[in-house]
């Protein structure tokens, strides 16, 4: 095995040695853009099928000839370099043509996610200070309910994009296909101008806790991401397609998955909506070579019913993040995949690591200077010296991850400057230094023959972790085992409060294979106790119909937390395992008063 491993490296050798020579980075004033990308790819591959949506297809030729209307309607409505417009739309062609004519202008796109509503909706249009909003027909209402609130005038300020049809602009709004039908298809003369330092987007955090970010996005950095998810990670070329299933106002699926074929000129699938029911056939349909994905849209596949043919399918390359150890191997070998290519990098952070080398369960590699750091879960702050400075983990010890902001690794932040500045850490080793924080713990692992270059894996997030039993508990971790258990479907782990007891008890969030009603209690509590040490055994479990997951599909576990055990607000069956118990039990009134009181015994 040892030399199999070192052969099968030693042959990405010449992909990443040039690789390196042709992402060295350039300096911001570089003229470049996403924009011109798709435009060279309108002169390279004018006749090649672009994307395909909903049963409609477009070439190169003709989606570049799309954009250029929308650009010049688009400045003939005001808009100009340096300026913003919100754009609010579900996935379809008509989005990308639009994120990229208001590239070609100069024009920053604030991709704004299709959930939202009232103040976090109004809240993302407004921190921007957006001098337009581009929006769906799918999304009217949402627009409709906070448009008073928005510094934007009505008719002018608000461009409506048609999608079913069913419903026209509002008398508020203008619809972007009437403005756009007698356009200039001709290439806007602003985008050789735009350079490699101007705002390309703001990508918004999830917002799962507060009001969302704006984290900046350069067209250096977007033209990085998708260089490198199209030469390293999907290697990818005008011959590909891509099957895009994720949202495209996120980074995932935009850069990783879009910005790829803009790089490379391959075609891409696009998917209003992940169906896992509908994969499959789509896959083979079209011709998928290339996956875009994140680990819970992973999980959902391998959790439907197994066909003796799944692994018949043009898929050979898979690239996302997200993708936990424990269905990595089923997953690649179920649905043939040759190459999973995890990468792991924030919206708005300054490092980025990507699996290079088709190791197997790990994020890979990094060029950027990083520390991991000494990290108390329980005060959920960042261990130091008496003197003041960060302390660097020993190799495989999970450490909070800092990235070293510099020249080529520059901290775009958010618009918020306050909020930026939180994300730094300033002298951490020496007087004068700046670092990222990305609030992830990872930790290094072996992966065998790696060529010199360490290898990591993520570990959870510092929020996600907590402290029982004055052990550290990692909610992915657990939930990697629980999730093997053959009754789970999916399970949401986190941390509740028990009062008179220190740290955090586990609790477990179930959404079941089978009704409710039959759950093997008994049977899980075997399985808890076999695979799980006990401090990091769920101390309660709560059977629910649905788990909540954000649309990257993210768990949610707000509202979980906050719920935690209480039966007051919960309606859904809870089961305890009391101290010096190897068993659940429903939770009933008279012991969770006991809890309320501190008097449980924990």
């Amino acid at each position: 095995m040892g030399l199999i491993d070192t052969v099968r490296t030693l042959t990405e050798v010449p992909t990443l040695l040039a690789l390196k020579k042709g992402m060295e980075p350039k300096p911001l004033e570089f003229r470049d853009s996403y924009g011109a990308q798709v435009q060279r790819n309108a002169e390279a591959f004018g006749d090649r099928i672009a994307m395909i949506f909903e049963g409609e297809q477009v070439t190169w030729q003709e989606f570049n000839e799309l954009v250029n209307r929308y650009a010049h309607s688009f400045a003939a409505k005001g808009l100009s370099r340096g300026d913003t417009a919100s754009v609010i739309m579900e996935n379809r062609i008509a989005f990308l043509a639009v994120i990229v004519a208001l590239n070609k202008l100069g024009v920053t796109g604030a991709l704004i996610n299709t959930n939202l509503r009232g103040r976090p909706l109004q809240h993302c249009v407004s921190i921007t200070e957006s001098k337009a909003c581009i929006f769906g027909e799918e999304l009217g209402d949402a627009l409709n309910e906070v448009k008073a609130e928005l510094p934007l005038s009505e008719g002018d300020d608000y461009l409506f994009v048609p999608d079913s049809g069913t419903s026209p602009a509002p008398n508020w709004a203008t619809d972007l296909n009437d403005l756009s039908r007698d356009a200039s298809s001709t290439n806007p003369h602003s985008t050789g101008e735009i350079t490699l330092g101007d705002n390309a987007l703001y990508i918004f955090t999830s917002g799962t806790t507060g009001l969302p970010k704006a984290a900046v996005m350069s067209n250096r950095r977007f033209l990085a991401s998708a260089g490198l998810s199209a030469k390293a990670l999907l290697r990818c070329t005008e011959q590909d397609r891509l099957y895009v299933c994720l949202p495209l106002y996120h980074a995932t699926g935009l850069m990783i998955g879009v910005g790829a074929a803009f790089a490379s000129g391959a075609s891409v699938f696009i998917r209003r909506k992940f169906s896992a029911s509908n994969f499959l056939p789509e896959v083979r349909e079209h011709n998928a070579t290339c996956l875009i994905y994140i680990g819970e849209l992973c999980r959902y596949l391998t959790n439907t019913p197994a066909g003796a043919d799944d692994h018949i399918n043009p898929l050979t390359r898979a690239a996302g993040n997200g993708m936990r150890p424990d269905i990595w191997h089923n997953f690649k070998d179920r649905f043939g995949i040759k190459r999973i290519s995890e990468f792991y990098g924030a919206s708005e952070g300054n490092v980025a690591f990507a699996n290079l080398l088709n190791k197997d369960c790990t994020v890979g590699m990094t060029p950027a200077k990083i520390a991991l750091v000494k990290y108390d879960v329980h005060a959920d702050e960042i261990v130091r010296t008496p003197e003041g400075r960060c302390i660097e983990v020993d190799s495989g010890e999970p450490g909070l991850l800092l990235g070293h902001i510099n020249e080529d690794a520059v901290f775009e932040g958010y618009t918020d400057k306050a909020a930026s500045e939180k994300k730094i850490i300033r002298g951490a080793f020496e007087d004068g230094d700046a670092w990222f924080n990305s609030g992830d713990l990872i930790k290094e692992i072996d992966v065998g023959f790696n060529m010199g270059y360490p290898h990591y894996q993520f570990v959870d997030r510092v929020g996600d972790t907590f402290r029982w039993r004055s052990e550290n508990v990692s909610t992915n971790e657990v939930g990697e085992i629980i999730n093997g258990f053959e009754q789970v479907h999916f399970c949401n782990v986190y941390g509740v409060e028990i009062p008179g007891a220190d740290g955090k008890a586990g609790m477990v969030a179930l959404n079941l294979e089978c009704d409710p009603k039959d759950f093997d209690v008994e049977g899980f509590a075997r399985y808890v106790n076999d695979n799980l040490p006990a401090y990091a055994r769920p101390v309660f479990v709560r059977v629910q119909p649905d788990l909540d997951v954000t649309g990257t599909f993210k768990m949610v576990k707000g509202d979980l937390r906050k719920e935690a055990y209480d039966l007051t607000q919960v309606s859904d069956p809870i089961y305890v395992m009391k101290p010096r118990s190897d068993g659940y039990e429903l939770l009933d009134a008279p012991y969770a008063a006991e809890l309320a009181a501190g008097t449980s015994g924990f």
